[in-house]
């Protein structure tokens, strides 16, 4: 999706929704865009209300391959020259739109009162469970995890099951400076803040983003209400 960072969704640049929902977060003491890209920092000063700080990224943090623990280290870095050091850092990945100020501060408060290293937003993947998923081995379909019997096997007995949602990565500065850890890790106290199927999109190809403008258009009609808060 050539320029996806700024195509428009509902009516604004993607880089938008989530900016708005950093600024209107009430516990985010600062925001900062981090991008090589000109045109994306531009739009993002657009819709930074004059308060949204950009980072410019070098160009060797700017590859495909390049892993986002390194870009984010090097924005703490860049905005701790200006600001001193901060006590939390938050990741947010505009290719999750649907994220509210709410679920920001929800998440961000949640680390702050437990004491645990990370907390990271996530949704419910049952339809996606591991039990379900195969992998070929030359040319034949075999099970991914442990083979299920088959008297186990239906939809009411799975565990629970939960994925990231791309959306909000919350960590006390020592987890991701020092420890170099974004994702989680099982020596680390990781907690999970729950958010609902049609909220957690994440878009990375077109069909995800044809269905995230459905779900904006659907939501702000009032269709969250149908699902719950969460």
């Amino acid at each position: 999706m050539p320029r996806k960072n700024i195509r428009p969704l509902g009516g604004k640049p993607l880089i938008a929704h989530m900016l708005t929902a950093a600024l209107d977060s009430k516990l985010l003491t600062h925001v900062a865009v981090s991008s090589e890209d000109a045109e994306i920092l531009n739009v993002a000063e657009e819709w930074g209300r004059g308060c949204a700080e950009l980072v410019r990224r070098p160009v060797e943090l700017a590859q495909d391959d390049t892993p986002s623990l390194p870009v984010i280290k090097h924005a703490v870095e860049e905005m701790e020259k200006k600001h001193g050091r901060f006590d939390f850092v938050v990741m947010l990945q505009l290719t999750t739109p649907l994220v509210r100020a709410q679920d920001i501060d929800a998440a961000l408060k949640l680390l702050m009162e437990s004491g645990a290293d990370s907390v990271l937003s996530v949704c419910k993947a049952n339809s996606f469970h591991p039990i379900k998923m195969k992998k070929i081995e030359n040319g034949r379909l075999v099970q991914y995890t442990p083979e299920p019997k088959e008297t186990e096997f239906t939809r009411q007995k799975l565990d629970p099951v939960y994925r990231r949602n791309g959306g909000i990565y919350a960590h006390t500065r020592h987890t991701v400076m020092d420890k170099g850890f974004l994702y989680g890790s099982d020596g680390l106290t990781v907690l999970p803040y729950i958010m609902s199927d049609e909220r957690s999109v994440d878009i990375n190809s077109m069909a995800d983003f044809v269905t995230a403008g459905a779900l904006l258009e659907y939501l702000n009609k009032g269709g969250e209400e149908q699902f719950g808060k969460n």
